[in-house]
């Protein structure tokens, strides 16, 4: 008797931990959550333990619902896969992307089939969910 694994997704999959879980449960129900701070309103992406802008501890998420719209405020293109799993995705498109509702908040992600010589700075883009699991989903972003 043989017993085979298979693993269909090879990137790595980002791990919840206690400052970030009501971000990734947003995310697998695709919805994005942002954590924000009750003491001075700003909102913290990546969360952390505390605000990043005046470190109050009192934070609280807010969910920004499934439409997320953005522009690209800066990108890179890969041309070599720095983790395993990006090596059939080569080039990538990695942008930090303003959103559209919240331009404070800065969001990274891949843009999926993004071809290098269609993106630029201001491009719109759509959050969309990967679903790399039967229980993880992961934001990323197409072009409008």
């Amino acid at each position: 008797m043989s017993e085979e694994t298979k693993v269909k997704y090879e990137k790595p999959i980002p791990l919840k931990t206690l400052d970030n879980t009501p971000y990734w449960d947003a995310a697998d129900r695709h919805e994005l959550a942002l954590q924000k701070c009750n003491t001075c309103n700003a909102y913290n992406h990546p969360p952390g333990p505390s605000c990043a802008s005046c470190g109050s501890v009192d934070v609280i998420w807010e969910n920004q619902g499934s439409v997320i719209q953005g522009k690209v405020y800066s990108y890179v293109v890969s041309y070599r896969p720095f983790l395993p799993g990006f090596q059939n995705d080569i080039p990538l498109v990695i942008a930090v992307v303003e959103l559209d509702h919240l331009p404070e908040v800065k969001i990274i992600g891949n843009i999926l089939n993004g071809n290098a010589e269609n993106v630029t700075i201001g491009s719109a883009v759509n959050m969309v969910w990967e679903d790399v699991t039967e229980d993880r989903a992961v934001p990323q972003w197409v072009l409008a």
